[in-house]
């Protein structure tokens, strides 16, 4: 009996990764990921973690992240490292430091070897990760020559926000047009997806154009999201759908889905990254279903390409009040938006009393949370620097946060990146290899290792 179960075991050992899933958390470092985990426990009213998905895998690794010019990386530079196993400069997208060298990546591996292929994420499709994943240009911000590189990669799959710039600057077809006639099909939301899914041959899925007109750089963010928005987890969802339909004309898929916005808000300082943090755990828990369904063919590993911010849990006493996030209604974004609205359309009525009581409805101000003199002092300031004309909502919002997260006892180094370590997490075929500590750059390699690809 024995002999029997370590023959079985070894020929498990043996099998290969038919489905490879690539979660990449922009700007999710360690502490953002302790954070969520932290914050959940909190919300029980303990000390203590409540656990996610993926931080539950059973490997878990240290990444180092630097880029081949830099020691902080970019989004560009880390996305190519993670997609490519090759360092860049900073800004470059699927190129080599010297910015002309182009350089294939797992996608294209995949694609050689007979699997469909999507690429995915919760901003849009042209952005730094993403972008990494299918083009070649010396300068992320080249949105749309990225874009226009789209119907050449042949991939199966690719869901995102939208192109943020869709106009051929030339006067020719625009970005939606160029991939119409590379055999894309375009959908405008999950309802959409479905309808036109089974007669796609490739696929492309973006938000409503209502949601572009509002914002066309990303879905929103979780914390503000209604019930009509594209979801990262509806975008996981078709991902998974539409490449197993095509995978029974190839060889299993590969799928990349990056978590934009953890990102977005640790750069802006805005706790709303927790939201974020589990939101895209609910896209992975999409994923481990799958897995479940699959557990002997199925590889999931979840990363970032960088920490953002210097996120820094505790400052000063030896607590933490993380629970004080939980009063958040909405983004630093919206609450911008929601400023200059009632500023617009009430006019002298526009007081600090109305402004207190909006903050206590959507921030617990003065309510949940206990704002003291000194930060009531500040916030009233801001307020009457904003009608006054001398600052805009962006000051205003500016002391929120800042509010929020002393009250919350976390505290942020910059509004950039950092060299912190960033995490790997893993579980199925393969996932005993991203154990210990390794470079950003062996991560594609290790799947690939764990695939069967080369």
């Amino acid at each position: 009996m024995l002999s029997i179960l370590l023959v079985a075991l070894a020929a498990l050992a043996e099998g290969k990764a038919k489905y490879v899933f690539y979660f990449i958390g922009d700007g999710m470092g360690v502490n953002q990921v302790n954070a969520a985990e932290t914050y959940l426990g909190a919300l029980e009213g303990r000390i203590g973690i409540q656990e996610l998905c993926f931080p539950s895998f059973p490997y878990v690794g240290l990444i180092n992240t630097q880029s081949a010019t830099n020691g902080v990386t970019d989004s560009a530079a880390g996305g190519t490292a993670l997609a490519s196993g090759h360092k860049t400069k900073n800004g470059a997208e699927g190129m080599l430091k010297d910015l002309t060298t182009p350089v294939d990546c797992i996608a294209h591996w995949a694609k050689e070897a007979g699997a469909a292929v999507g690429v995915t994420t919760s901003v849009s499709i042209d952005h730094a990760t993403p972008a990494a994943f299918y083009s070649h240009v010396p300068k992320r911000s080249m949105a749309y020559e990225i874009g226009s590189q789209l119907p050449g990669s042949g991939f199966d799959f690719f869901g995102g926000s939208d192109f943020v710039k869709p106009e051929n600057p030339n006067g020719g077809p625009d970005l939606y047009a160029q991939a119409t006639a590379g055999g894309y099909t375009i959908a405008r939301g999950y309802k959409d997806y479905q309808k036109k899914a089974k007669k796609a041959d490739k696929m492309i899925l973006f938000q409503t154009e209502e949601a572009s007109k509002v914002e066309r750089n990303s879905i929103p963010f979780a914390i503000d999201r209604t019930k009509n928005d594209l979801t990262l987890q509806d975008i996981t969802r078709a991902g998974i759908n539409f490449l197993m339909k095509k995978q029974g004309l190839r060889d299993g898929f590969f799928l990349m889905v990056e978590g934009g916005k953890i990102d977005w808000a640790c750069h802006a300082n805005d706790p709303t990254f927790i939201s974020e943090l589990i939101d895209m755990d609910n896209a992975v828990k999409v994923a481990y279903e799958f897995y479940q369904q699959h557990p002997d063919e199925t590889l999931i590993v979840v990363t970032a390409d960088h920490e953002t911010g210097g996120l820094v849990l505790g400052r000063g006493p030896y607590e933490l009040n993380l629970k004080a996030i939980s009063y958040m209604r909405m983004s630093m974004v919206k609450l911008e938006r929601e400023l200059k609205a009632m500023k617009e359309k009430m006019g002298e009525a526009f007081t600090w009393d109305e402004t207190k009581k909006f903050l206590t409805e959507n921030f617990g101000f003065w309510g949940g949370v206990n704002v003291d003199k000194d930060q009531t002092a500040r916030l009233e300031k801001s307020f009457n620097e904003f009608k006054e004309g001398k600052a805009g909502a962006d000051r205003l919002c500016g002391t929120v946060k800042h509010v929020i997260s002393e009250c919350a006892l976390i505290g942020w180094q910059s509004g950039g990146h950092s060299n912190g370590y960033v995490p790997a997490f893993a579980v199925g075929v393969g996932a005993e290899d991203f154990h210990g500590r390794f470079d950003n750059t062996e991560i594609c390699k290790k799947m690939a290792k764990a695939a069967g690809w080369k």
